[in-house]
């Protein structure tokens, strides 16, 4: 168990509402940081390992059991040359894949936090505490990636470049009070704005799980393949992000929704979700980041939790039960 002597950093979970793929290529989002969350939790060890060098790490999930348990020795930890340290794993070998992805994660953290850095988990136990499911794509990696970045005092954005990629718009909902724009820069920091996204109709939305798991750099990938207009793509979803984010009008939020919707679909050459799926809905039905995966919004009325309830889709959160409420 933890120490008298334990810090604790937490980072809150993320959902992209719009831009998304385009915000790669500096379109502006919109997105909102959940009230589920990721912590971590670090302290040296008890007296009986006092004398051991190396790091103690588990990750638990939403309901406090173990998903992944490993150790690394100081050798590992100083070498820091991820590519050429062979993984090892207290778990079993499936878990081989994020123990490598992990000391990846921690060495280029090393680097960056220069000679002080290796004394920050040496001879330590983390431990790190989901509130969501894993399944559902909140941000797993990023809630991790922040933590770690405050752990550490080092630039997320850099470490999150030199790891795991991606736009870093989910780092900016890791410590916003509250929605956001987003926008990314070529070069130095990227824009993080609040967003007055205060929606009259924040009852009519709802977040539905899709049951599905998608790769996101599968869906970058595609994107980039496409070779669309690229400018008047970001100049249009720029357009509806800064919309949708003062609008109090449901009708205007469903019709953004749609807009956004088609302009992907013709740059991804893949048929919109409502489409595809749910084409008697009596509202408007968006995909969520990556395209085919993890959550869904839904726009519409009172019967819409019934209404994918029985189509086999039993998560439906209101926006209040995902959104985290501002202070």
């Amino acid at each position: 168990m933890m120490q008298p002597d334990s810090k604790r950093f937490y980072s809150h979970g993320k959902l992209l509402l719009f831009g998304e793929y385009a915000v790669l290529d500096g379109a502006t989002a919109l997105a909102i940081p959940t009230r589920f969350g990721q912590s971590l939790e670090i302290a040296g060890f008890g007296d009986r390992d006092k004398d051991t060098d190396g790091l103690k790490w588990q990750s638990r999930d939403s309901k406090g059991q173990p998903w992944f348990t490993t150790t690394f020795d100081s050798e590992e930890l100083r070498r820091g040359d991820a590519a050429n340290i062979p993984t090892k794993s207290a778990s079993p070998a499936t878990d081989d894949a994020i123990r490598a992805r992990l000391l990846e994660i921690l060495s280029v953290a090393l680097k960056l936090s220069g000679d002080k850095g290796f004394e920050t988990i040496n001879q330590k136990e983390i431990i790190t505490h989901l509130e969501f499911p894993r399944e559902w794509g909140l941000g797993t990696s990023s809630t991790l990636i922040a933590n770690l970045s405050e752990l550490f005092g080092i630039n997320p954005y850099a470490l999150s470049d030199q790891t795991l990629g991606g736009s870093g718009y989910d780092l900016a909902c890791a410590g916003a009070a509250g929605p956001i724009f987003y926008t990314r820069r070529e070069a130095g920091a990227p824009e993080i704005t609040a967003a007055p996204f205060q929606p009259a109709f924040a009852d009519s939305l709802y977040f539905v799980f899709s049951g599905n798991k998608q790769d996101s750099r599968a869906g970058i990938k595609r994107y980039r393949e496409q070779g669309r207009d690229t400018a008047s793509l970001l100049q249009s979803l720029t357009a509806i992000s800064k919309a949708m984010a003062t609008t109090q009008s449901l009708e205007v939020f469903q019709q953004g929704m749609q807009e956004s919707e088609a302009l992907l679909s013709e740059a991804l050459d893949f048929e919109p979700v409502q489409k595809r799926l749910f084409s008697d809905y009596p509202g408007a039905i968006k995909s969520l980041g990556a395209w085919g995966g993890d959550f869904i919004l839904a726009a519409g009325n009172e019967n819409t939790p019934g209404y994918f309830n029985s189509r086999g889709y039993q998560t439906v959160l209101r926006y209040s039960e995902m959104a985290l409420p501002e202070s």
